[in-house]
């Protein structure tokens, strides 16, 4: 039914590897978009950025001892044509490395400017600094570039313009031989996008699967699995997650069968009783009025044994569930507690324990009085059935700063250090005590589930052969 539910989607491999592909495909485009598209404009614009730098150079060493040497210098090593005239179109200065492929060198050996006037024209009407053209060269058949620049000095005595020429034609060849280097490079990139991907795919899905295939035999009961996420933090984690809520789901499963064992056990012996004595006054005692009353009388005790055991299962529920709520009002603790006290004062008198209250100040708390005598009779009943054969129980109020601490001891035979986290868990009971105890195994849980509805500290501490104390701590103004 799973598996017809997600047939047809793809997986985790699938959608990595598309993801990894289509990323490739962008990066790819974009260099082709760069090469074929925008290289011709930026190689030009950088060239022009590189002959306004050079120009700077050839300017700053005009007029200068340097001139000659700077002019030589930069037209050899960038394969350019020098020229600077005055503001009348008159060569002052010339330095060609072009040769006679020069247009400019050209014109001004043949006593006509009017290309340089031209393009004089245009920078005038610009109105920037320098002006750039490019034209089509047909004698070498190549495309050069003009810059032309007006000279500021005040040093000398009349205004100058500088023309630059060059070539930008072993930028065609340059980009011939990276376009064609770009076709192999795409073939081999995406020969190596896609073994990379699928190898990708394999180690980001390999740590789900697994997860996978042990959560399906996790879902079929089988609570010896480990969920393994290794190959990187989020799989470690999710499998770290898993593998706690395992466990939690194991104790759950050992409470539901030990609540099961034990709520049946615990049927099973008043109902037997009641049946038992229900056939005695059938068969032997209707008849007798002091027997049927016996025998009604155990019908009857263990009617409510099993009224308490359903009751305090609903109890339980309802505090877990989150249903159960609080009436809360202040009172004096005092008062509370001698309350509880004088309760016990039949079963102190006819079987001789020694209980008593240890009073400290009175406080006003703030809590639901019939819950908290519920948790304090919890305890002093607790008390009783673990306390030592001196029967010695003592109820302590404590006050502390801004809370008052509640403590119920006894001197029975304590219990096990490695069983205290226990002691709160439903039908929870020391396997040492050998004698009968009275109780339906659901006080403690019942008080644990009180207490953290109130949001009141609580805990247990024992030493074995030294009796057992438990408290809770009640927030006080």
């Amino acid at each position: 039914m799973i598996r017809d539910t997600f047939k047809g989607r793809r997986g985790i491999q699938t959608y990595v590897w598309i993801y990894c592909m289509v990323l490739t495909v962008l990066i790819l485009i974009t260099i082709w978009l760069c090469q074929y598209v925008f290289l011709y404009n930026y190689y030009q614009s950088a060239k022009i950025s590189s002959i306004s730098h050079e120009a700077d150079r050839i300017i700053t060493a005009y007029g200068t001892p340097d001139e000659e040497i700077v002019n030589r210098t930069v037209a050899y090593e960038n394969n350019m044509c020098i020229i600077i005239t005055d503001s009348e179109g008159n060569p002052v200065v010339r330095e060609n490395n072009l040769g006679s492929f020069s247009k400019l060198n050209n014109d001004i050996e043949n006593n006509y400017s009017m290309y340089i006037y031209e393009i004089k024209s245009e920078l005038q009407k610009s109105g920037n600094v320098n002006y750039t053209t490019t034209f089509s060269n047909k004698d070498p058949d190549v495309k050069e570039m003009i810059y032309c620049q007006k000279i500021y000095k005040d040093d000398t005595p009349s205004q100058a313009y500088l023309f630059i020429e060059c070539t930008v034609e072993p930028m065609d060849s340059t980009v011939s031989i990276i376009r064609e280097q770009l076709i192999y490079i795409t073939i081999i990139l995406f020969e190596l996008a896609f073994i990379v991907t699928v190898f990708i795919t394999m180690r980001v899905s390999r740590p789900i699967v697994q997860i996978t295939k042990t959560a399906k035999r996790f879902g079929e009961g089988d609570f010896n699995v480990k969920f393994e996420g290794e190959g990187y933090k989020e799989a470690e984690e999710l499998a770290l997650v898993l593998n706690d809520a395992k466990n939690e789901l194991r104790k759950v499963s050992d409470l539901r069968k030990d609540l099961i064992a034990n709520i049946s056990h615990d049927l099973r012996t008043p109902l037997t009783m009641v049946k038992a004595y229900a056939e005695m006054i059938r068969d032997l005692s209707g008849d007798n009025p002091v027997k049927r009353a016996e025998h009604v009388q155990v019908i009857i005790d263990e009617a409510d044994r099993l009224s308490n055991l359903v009751n305090n299962l609903l109890d339980l529920s309802k505090l877990e569930s989150g249903n159960m709520e609080l009436n809360l009002q202040k009172f004096s603790i005092v008062d509370k507690l001698n309350d509880c006290m004088t309760r016990y004062q039949l079963v102190i008198e006819q079987n001789g324990y020694d209980m008593k209250y240890e009073a400290d100040d009175d406080r006003e708390v703030t809590a639901d009085p019939d819950k908290l005598d519920q948790v304090i009779y919890n305890f002093l009943n607790n008390a009783i059935n673990y306390t030592n054969d001196d029967k010695v129980i003592r109820l302590k109020q404590i006050n502390m700063d801004k809370k008052v601490r509640i403590e119920v001891s006894d001197n029975g035979k304590g219990i096990a250090k490695d069983m205290l986290p226990k002691v709160f868990d439903r039908y929870y009971r020391d396997a040492k005590v050998k004698r009968d105890v009275v109780g339906t195994g659901l006080g403690l849980a019942i008080c644990k589930e009180i207490l953290k509805c109130h949001g009141f500290a609580f805990g247990v501490r024992s030493e074995e052969g030294k009796g057992t104390t438990f408290w809770f701590e009640i927030p006080c103004k």
